[in-house]
């Protein structure tokens, strides 16, 4: 069991873990945009995908494995290692002379991250009383947008004006500071009972969801499709060491994700809502900026900017959330939350080529509004439902099916998308330029078409994302009807154990 002792700096504890968080989130999209520059310089466009998809396998295998090595060794030792590994990744992707250099330093790089903000939320939950956790995590969503915001610009600063190198060596001064503030923040103690850890379980989830993620990567870089006999036979490969991996669990003295949990009902609804919602959403919202440039013709950065408006719904509503969960049954909040990307979703399937910059804004705010409910609170609930010795492993298994509704709903909307659009725009094949027709689905409209011609092709691209968003509304539908099943109960302060222990040392 951890203890942790009163003499916590609460601020340093706070200020480290967001400084850690914020450039973890902040690296993302920093990278994306140096990707091209990237590309050119180490000569890898055969693996362009591959930057993205290793990072993410990365990110998901071990996001609950080392929640559970917290729960075992303690929160603050774990994750400063996590922060030690995104920091070495660091140093490995920032010095690469190669593309398979710049892999091996993304996939170390990913392995830290998956560690950090499951392990961030449970230190926080250590830390500070239910109602001030309650408002801090709620923030926490809302904040995740600033790397957002900034990532382009710094990118693009630190290619155009130092060189490549520095979008990650750049990570190395700050994750010091950040593990040096949470260091001297935060102290903990743990006991010196002797706990194995289950690395035959651990070995084994990891291979089932390598079998399932290779699967999105492959058909996103490799041309292949979820029909072909080598993406069947890994998810047949996946769904075999899952069913392994439950059989081992059931055995050993201390499972990587203990079975018990799957018998807490928060913790099962909240890991399907999770799932279901990102399959959903992600599929939709994030292939959208590719109809803002192509049907209304706004530039990459402003079709970029127009998901702001969904985090304009989503902070108030994240922080009013805070507010009220811990003073009305948060099945009522999530309830009334989630009928509003229901009616996002309705509006979005009615959009076509006279679509304005307006309508958008007005549903993505709409469906922020909705969304905001879960930033934090499903995190605090899953952390109210179970012994505090379990949090970690919870976190991070929620936070596991949230990933993988995410990867898998990118890549299958993506394929649907680029599907749709190439057999729409076959019938105008004839009409385009030699070649241009099979590159429309990823490439997008080519400029200089015929006004008349330019119409059908935008009628194409409209339809077909009327079809993605038509898919993603029965997903958030179901979603809604998940939020039925959690208990009916107000969060409240449940009886700290261990503060009573801490008071004896």
């Amino acid at each position: 069991m951890m203890i942790l002792q009163k003499e916590n700096n609460k601020k340093l504890v706070l200020t480290g873990l967001l400084i850690g968080l914020i450039f973890a989130e902040l690296d993302e999209t920093v990278v994306s945009t140096a990707m091209p520059t990237i590309i050119r310089e180490l000569h890898g466009l055969s693996l362009y995908g591959w930057v993205a998809g290793i990072y993410m396998l990365a990110v998901t295998m071990f996001m609950p494995i080392l929640g559970k090595l917290a729960d075992l060794y303690g929160r603050k030792r774990v994750y400063l290692s996590c922060m030690a590994l995104f920091i070495v990744g660091s140093i490995v992707s920032g010095m690469a002379s190669s593309m398979t250099m710049l892999l091996v330093g993304r996939g170390i790089q990913g392995i830290g991250a998956g560690g950090l903000m499951p392990l961030a939320l449970v230190i926080i939950g250590d830390t500070y009383p239910l109602e001030q956790r309650a408002k801090i995590q709620s923030l926490f969503g809302p904040m995740m947008i600033l790397p957002q915001l900034l990532g382009p610009t710094v990118g693009g600063y630190l290619v155009g004006h130092v060189n490549w190198h520095w979008v990650f060596l750049i990570n190395i001064p700050i994750g010091i500071i950040a593990a040096s503030v949470l260091s001297i923040g935060m102290r903990e103690s743990r006991s010196s009972e002797k706990r194995k850890i289950d690395w035959i379980g651990a070995l084994t989830l990891i291979l089932a969801l390598l079998s399932l993620l290779l699967a999105p990567v492959l058909i996103d870089n490799n041309g292949l499709s979820w029909s072909s006999p080598i993406i069947i036979g890994m998810l047949v490969l996946s769904a075999l060491f899952t069913a392994l991996f439950v059989w081992i669990e059931s055995k050993v003295q201390e499972p990587i994700i203990p079975l018990h949990l799957f018998r807490n009902r928060n913790v099962v609804v909240l890991s399907i809502l999770v799932l279901i919602l990102m399959l959903g959403l992600m599929g939709g919202i994030a292939t959208f900026p590719f109809f803002a440039q192509n049907v209304m013709g706004l530039t990459p950065t402003a079709a970029g900017y127009l998901t702001l408006a969904f985090m304009a719904g989503a902070i108030p509503s994240s922080i009013l959330n805070g507010f009220l969960i811990t003073r009305v049954p948060y099945r009522n909040l999530f309830i009334i939350c989630f009928i509003l990307p229901v009616i996002g979703f309705i509006l979005l399937t009615q959009i076509g080529i006279g679509t304005t910059v307006l309508y958008i804004v007005v549903t993505f705010f709409i469906l922020g509004l909705g969304i905001g409910a879960l930033f934090g609170g499903d995190n605090l609930i899953v952390q109210e439902s179970v012994d505090k010795e379990h949090s970690g492993v919870a976190l991070g298994t929620v936070q596991l099916f949230q990933a993988l509704g995410a990867t898998i709903g990118l890549s299958i909307f993506g394929s649907l998308l680029a599907r749709q659009i190439k057999s729409g725009v076959a019938d105008l094949a004839d009409q385009l330029p030699a070649g241009k027709a099979e590159n429309i689905a990823t490439g997008g409209i080519p400029s200089g078409l015929a006004p008349d011609l330019l119409v059908k092709i935008q009628t194409v691209f409209a339809e077909a994302f009327q079809n993605i968003f038509v898919i993603s509304l029965f997903f958030v539908i179901a979603a809604f009807f998940v939020t039925w099943f959690l208990k009916k109960e107000v969060l409240t302060k449940k009886a700290e154990p261990d503060q009573a222990a801490a008071s004896l040392h």
